[in-house]
């Protein structure tokens, strides 16, 4: 199928948030640029033994020193033939160690996708625009270096920030301010370009959340209290109170939280599954940190109220959905775990052995203790929590390039995940960074870096942090195009999913 234009209000099919209108970028999609950190196509002949040699300095700014190799064993399949053992279908069974080299990219990929959310978050509490993206959807990629990829934005997700998690909201300290109630939260994007659809096997929808990036303390503001979900008739299926308020709360007296963040989600998951009716999809959710919790939250409802099938008449034939979480907490409980298990929610996630926070909320009942399901069942122990699907344990000590510190922040940084797994090959083998990716951007949000590589911390920032220069030749910070906040059809979706989940009494009491 031809990829339409998403953009097109005109289409009649098309019925996008309209400030996501306009004219597209004018970058061709099709070819690929230099701007991507690492290559999509195989360096060397597949199937075979290939040898990699590896950098310990990979940043144009720090002087070459000595090289070694490392024998690695290739895929010779293109990912077109195997997305669904990539996407899980298999548990990754046999591809993590040793690490399949299309795997990684995948990971990758999907984990920079998650980084999007950060690059492009106004974190400044002294702009009225804190809390917000800094791009308009329709140019989003671009701003980013990331046209090439192939995706655009079809809308962008928000939450409201009066909930009990108050160390995680952005906010301005400015009295004029864009929302006084929302936070961008992150997006949903397509992909349309027809090369990358052929090479991915499937045309993919990718849903990222916004997470944070160093700034830790919103963990001390989780209660550790187990809510029941709500999205089924079993009250024993529960999730953290914070995370389940984040996810399903709305602020009725403001435009951008008038519908709560799942609403929002939901309602496009039904809007382009519609759209692309007939097509070979998949659902891909991201994110990082408290994103990951998010993410992995709307796995489970999307696959819950029933969105994946196909065919209702065939439960068998399901929208393969998996979420890569990177850094993430553990969400719900033991009979979470299990319900995500049974409905085929497919989760591999990246960890840090530093990081605390995959150890949180849970840390005295949890998945690795013997006796879990029976202190749930029979003695109704309140505080047990369960990590979901897959994990890919990562040691930051093992990479030559980082400091071998005990900061928390660097840590739990995504781009230091996105660093590890390119070097990672497999338990007890040497890393090795397989693509090459720039070591630079570990520093980008941190400063993890060893000091001989010349990288300073913290380095990423808009130029002239976004002052400009206007016709009297004063520097002013511009004004934002103003975003509209939903599409209008998002009842009429909504609609459509309540009848779906007719059982539902969350979604009918949003």
């Amino acid at each position: 199928m031809a990829s339409p234009q998403l953009f097109s209000p005109n289409h009649p099919k098309c019925t996008l948030n309209p400030a996501f209108q306009g004219p597209l970028p004018t970058h061709n999609l099709n070819q690929k640029t230099k701007n991507l950190y690492f290559q999509y196509k195989p360096c060397f002949p597949s199937s075979s033994k290939a040898m990699i040699k590896c950098s310990t300095s990979l940043s144009s700014s720090t002087p070459q020193v000595e090289e070694s190799s490392l024998v690695l064993e290739e895929d010779e399949r293109p990912l077109c033939q195997i997305w669904k053992e990539i996407q899980g279908c298999n548990d990754w069974d046999g591809l993590l160690d040793p690490m399949n080299p299309l795997l990684r990219r995948e990971i990758i990929r999907y984990g920079e996708f998650a980084q999007a959310c950060y690059d492009s978050f106004d974190f400044d509490p002294q702009s009225k625009y804190c809390g917000s993206c800094k791009y308009q959807g329709a140019h989003f990629f671009e701003k980013l270096g990331m046209a090439d990829r192939g995706y655009k934005i079809s809308r962008y997700l928000y939450a409201t920030s009066n909930i009990n998690l108050p160390n995680f909201f952005q906010k301005s300290k400015l009295s004029s301010v864009w929302s006084t109630h929302a936070n961008w939260m992150g997006y949903v994007a397509v992909c349309t370009d027809e090369d990358e659809i052929k090479r991915l096997g499937r045309r993919d929808i990718v849903i990222s959340w916004r997470g944070t990036v160093t700034y830790l303390e919103w963990i001390y503001d989780l209660k550790d209290i187990l809510h029941s979900t709500n999205f089924t008739n079993d009250p024993s299926i529960k999730t953290e109170l914070g995370f389940y308020d984040l996810y399903t709360k709305k602020e009725n007296n403001c435009n951008y939280c008038s519908f709560s963040a799942r609403e929002q989600v939901l309602a496009e998951i039904k809007r382009l599954l519609e759209y692309y009716d007939g097509e070979e999809i998949s659902i891909t959710i991201t994110g990082h940190s408290l994103g990951a919790a998010l993410a992995l939250l709307t796995a489970y409802d999307i696959a819950e109220l029933g969105l994946i099938l196909v065919n209702e008449e065939e439960l068998s034939n399901k929208i393969p959905i998996t979420v890569y979480s990177f850094a993430g907490p553990r969400v719900g409980n033991l009979k979470f775990k299990e319900r995500c298990d049974e409905l085929g929610v497919k989760v591999l996630r990246v960890v840090n052995v530093h990081d605390k926070v995959p150890t949180v909320p849970g840390i005295f009942a949890n998945e690795k203790l013997q006796f879990q399901k029976y202190l749930e069942e029979a003695v109704s122990f309140p505080w047990s929590y369960a990590h979901v699907g897959v994990e890919l344990a990562l040691d930051h000590t093992h990479s030559p390039f980082l400091k071998p510190n005990n900061d928390f922040a660097c840590a739990h940084n995504l781009e230091a995940h996105l660093h590890l797994i390119d070097g990672y090959h497999g338990k007890g083998e040497r890393f090795c960074l397989a693509n090459k990716r720039d070591i630079a951007l570990v520093n980008k949000d941190s400063n993890f870096l060893k000091s001989e590589y010349g990288v300073p911390p913290y380095w990423r920032q808009d130029e002239n942090k976004g002052m400009v220069r206007n016709s009297d030749g004063r520097w002013v910070l511009p004004e934002r195009q103003r975003v509209e906040a939903h599409p209008h059809d998002i009842s009429h979706h909504l609609e459509k999913i309540r009848k779906i989940a007719s059982g539902s009494s969350q979604l009918q009491g949003e």
